[in-house]
């Protein structure tokens, strides 16, 4: 019973810690910086050649979550999405600068 209660009292920062650090999600994220849709086909190769599969679950993840929509040229950040990645390139930026030091 305690564990439930633990599991309900999750934090948001964690939640959205364990979907980025899911295997490709952060690669994909990267491949859309552009603001560009993308197809699946590109996306793919753009991911070096991410099995179908594994590619498939994770658009259905970032849609699931609200930071990608799929529009007629193909799959694109939302604006949340895009906002999630300026916040990541901030991160970047920050982890940089810990490598130099």
């Amino acid at each position: 019973m305690a564990s439930k209660k633990r599991q309900n009292l999750r934090r948001p920062i964690m939640e959205l810690l364990d979907l980025l650090g899911k295997r490709w999600m952060l690669r994909i994220f990267w491949e859309l910086r552009d603001g560009q849709a993308c197809s699946f086909r590109d996306l793919q190769q753009r991911c070096d050649d991410l099995s179908p599969s594994v590619l498939n679950v994770r658009l259905k993840e970032l849609r699931a979550a609200g930071y990608l929509a799929v529009q007629a040229d193909g799959y694109a950040l939302t604006p949340t999405g895009l906002e999630l990645l300026q916040i990541l390139g901030a991160l970047n930026d920050f982890a940089a600068k810990q490598t130099r030091r």
